[in-house]
């Protein structure tokens, strides 16, 4: 039986209250990790386990292609609502009008082993989960950043929040190609957010 369901959600573009959202993710992670799949958290609510502010969109999870279908089933027997949006890197899953996206794919590359590893185990709301870490989250989403998405007033709260923990010459050299990601690295140069590169830069000889 397919797991998709076709009850009315509540429109996904509109702020939640965090407590469904939390309700949310905690029922998701259970009835993964019970069933073995393997998963990480992710985006907003990855870097809210790592000291950012909290999310009010949704809450996004990481699984590898291979066991999409599985995660999708297991979530519908835990009470979800299941969506395949138009965009086929992840599904949609719903709980009392709180959003779960399940991805397998993050900016045009599968999630993978390698991915996952980059998770440690950090207690969230009374769950030992894999959380991604805060550097691959920030990369992520500058990397994604385009004509069409650049939002810097909802990324400079996160980074500023969690800057201590990213390693920032690193940051820099995974998001050199994307002009966008140069321009918001600028930015938090110019804020304080994060240490000059010129001034930490070596000197030349």
């Amino acid at each position: 039986m397919s797991p998709e369901d076709t009850e009315t959600v509540l429109d996904p573009d509109q702020p939640t209250d965090p407590p469904l959202l939390r309700a949310a993710l905690k029922v998701a992670a259970s009835a993964l990790k019970a069933e073995g799949i393997r998963f990480a958290l992710a985006g907003s609510y990855a870097l809210w386990v790592h000291g950012a502010p909290e999310n009010t969109h949704d809450v996004d999870l990481m699984v590898r292609p291979a066991e999409v279908e599985q995660a999708a089933e297991v979530l519908a027997a835990a009470g979800f609502s299941i969506r395949r949006p138009p965009e086929d890197w992840l599904f949609k899953a719903f709980l009392d009008g709180a959003m779960v996206d399940v991805l397998h794919q993050v900016n045009n590359r599968d999630v993978d082993d390698a991915t996952l590893a980059d998770a440690a185990e950090e207690d969230v709301l009374g769950l030992h989960i894999p959380v991604l870490s805060a550097n691959s989250v920030i990369t992520g989403k500058l990397r994604a950043m385009s004509e069409r998405y650049c939002d810097f007033g909802s990324m400079l709260p996160a980074v500023r929040a969690v800057r201590e923990q990213l390693d920032w010459d690193r940051i820099r050299r995974d998001t050199e190609e994307n002009p966008f990601a140069e321009a918001f690295l600028v930015l938090a140069d110019r804020l304080g957010i994060s240490p000059d590169p010129d001034a930490t830069a070596a000197p030349q000889r």
